[in-house]
């Protein structure tokens, strides 16, 4: 049995997809493919993530109202937008990747939707963004193949980050400046999570 998600939890990743349409934030040649519930490549070696694996991911990052938030490996900008549905406008949430066409594709499609949110470009060599830290809430849609040590270390204390590695779900919360890991069920496949 995995790792278990409240009943509000749930009911706010649903209304989080239900405003957030992933036809919105694929490019045009592939957004017949949007209701399917399957990785959908989004040119540049990326793509946007299964819907029911970015559900699960949602659920066990449990985002409230308020929060801070880093969406690292941010794509295309639905899982930014979605992140900044249940942050909410008391919220931040700021999205980070490496290919210099998806932050401008997903810049125009946040702009597009109305969301207020922001993707920065990620600097070579560094992972998360050190210098915005702390966080309340840190998703990884990449894996880096073993826990990001140094992602985790940008949490606030109370905070949570969850991160495939090694094609694993991992939830880690930070208490008092210790790391806290527990391992989902299931195995998931993303691209490799990169500092080049």
């Amino acid at each position: 049995m995995g790792i278990r998600a409240t009943d509000q939890t749930r009911a706010r990743v649903r209304a989080a997809f239900d405003a957030t349409p992933r036809a919105d934030f694929l490019p045009d040649a592939v957004r017949h493919l949007a209701d399917g519930d399957r990785p959908i490549g989004i040119g540049w070696d990326a793509t946007n993530s299964q819907p029911s694996t970015v559900a699960r991911m949602l659920e066990l990052l449990d985002v409230r109202s308020g929060h801070r938030v880093l969406d690292v490996g941010s794509g295309s900008g639905w899982t930014t937008a979605l992140l900044a549905h249940l942050a909410g406008a008391a919220g931040e949430v700021i999205g980070v990747e490496r290919v210099p066409e998806l932050v401008s594709f997903a810049r125009a499609r946040l702009r597009a939707a109305g969301v207020h949110a922001r993707i920065e470009y990620a600097v070579a060599g560094v992972l998360g963004l050190p210098a915005h830290a702390p966080f309340d809430r840190i998703l990884v849609s990449a894996d880096f193949g073993r826990m990001p040590e140094t992602i985790a270390a940008q949490l606030a204390d109370g905070g949570r980050m969850v991160a495939p590695v090694a094609g694993i779900m991992t939830v880690v919360d930070m208490h008092v400046g210790t790391l806290h890991r527990r391992e989902d069920d299931g195995r998931y496949s993303f691209v490799p999570l990169r500092e080049d």
